[in-house]
């Protein structure tokens, strides 16, 4: 089903929500960029707290953008 939906998405069948884009760019550069909110070099592996808070909000809005694309399947 990922998988139909990403197809749906390059295809331009179902328009994903600007904040969903926001959120995946920020979770891709936030990730790459060496500055930190929390160290992880202070931390350990508590300083990985940000980053997978980061990409756990981009979980989500993809979630919620497959809900609404798999809704606007069974409407038609």
């Amino acid at each position: 089903m990922w998988f139909r939906f990403l197809k749906a998405v390059t295809r331009r069948e179902h328009r994903v929500a600007p904040t969903t884009w926001v959120a995946a760019i920020a979770a891709v550069v936030y990730t790459f960029v060496p500055l930190d909110l929390i160290p992880e070099l202070v931390l350990g592996p508590m300083g990985l707290a940000d980053d997978v808070g980061v990409w756990a909000v981009f979980a989500v809005l993809f979630a919620r953008e497959q809900r609404r694309w798999r809704a606007g399947l069974t409407s038609k």
